[in-house]
C-alpha cells in the first residue's frame, strides 16, 4: 500500500476493464516517471474525449457529432442493420469492408451474473429503429460467447414476429488454425456454417 495521492491514482487506474492490481502500479509508476509534457497530453485527450465524444442519435456508435459517420454516410444500404454490442466490435467489422448497412449498438451483452437485462440494453431503440418496416434483414453479430449467444437468441425470438430476415454471423475455424487445437462448440460451428465450393 502506497500513501495518498499515489495510492489513489493506482485504485483509479485498477477500476479500468482488464487492468490488475499489478498492472495499475506499473501503469501509475510509468505515469509518476514520465515527462509532465506527456502526462498533460494524456489528460488534455482523456478530458477531450469527455467533453466532446456522444453516442450517435440512431445507431448508438460513438461519434462526436450528433450522428456517426456511418449513418452521415449515404451510400450505406438503409435496409440492412448489423446488430452489436461495442463500438469496436463496429470498427472491426469496418475493417472487412464487406459490411455496407448500418449498425445499431446495444452498449452490452445480456448477463444474468452482472445483472445486466435487455432493459440495460438498447433493445428499445432497436424496436423502434424496426418499426417503419424500411428494414428487410438484421444481422446479429453478437459475440460468440454465453452472453452473445444469449443476446442474439433474445433478440431473435423477439423481432422474429415482424417478419425480418434475421441472420447470424457465421462463426468456425480461425484461418491458421488447426483442427485438432479447435473446441467442440467451434468445430461444430464450422460444420454448421459450411458452403459449397465452386469448382
Amino acid at each position: 500500500m502506497y500513501e495518498g495521492v499515489v495510492q489513489d491514482l493506482i485504485d483509479e487506474l485498477g477500476r479500468l476493464p482488464g487492468v490488475g492490481p499489478k498492472s495499475a502500479q506499473r501503469i501509475a509508476f510509468h505515469l509518476l516517471a514520465a515527462d509532465p509534457a506527456d502526462v498533460r497530453r494524456l489528460t488534455s485527450a482523456l478530458t477531450e474525449v469527455k467533453e466532446k465524444v456522444r453516442f450517435c442519435s440512431i445507431c448508438f456508435n460513438v461519434s462526436e457529432q450528433e450522428q456517426c459517420r456511418v449513418c452521415r454516410d449515404p451510400r450505406r444500404d438503409l435496409t440492412v442493420i448489423c446488430v452489436v454490442e461495442e463500438s469496436k466490435d463496429v470498427v472491426a467489422i469496418e475493417k472487412t469492408r464487406e459490411f455496407r448497412g448500418r449498425y445499431h449498438v446495444l452498449g452490452g451483452a445480456i448477463s444474468p451474473i452482472e445483472g445486466i437485462g435487455p432493459d440495460d440494453l438498447k433493445v428499445r431503440e432497436l424496436m423502434v429503429r424496426l418499426q417503419d418496416g424500411s428494414i428487410t434483414e438484421l444481422i446479429l453479430a453478437t459475440d460468440p460467447n454465453l452472453e452473445g449467444e444469449a443476446t442474439a437468441t433474445y433478440l431473435a425470438r423477439l423481432i422474429g414476429p415482424m417478419g425480418l430476415r434475421i441472420t447470424r454471423l457465421a462463426s468456425g475455424l480461425p484461418v491458421g488454425g488447426d483442427l485438432e487445437y479447435a473446441d467442440e462448440v467451434t468445430l461444430g460451428r464450422a460444420f454448421e456454417g459450411r458452403r459449397q465450393v465452386d469448382v
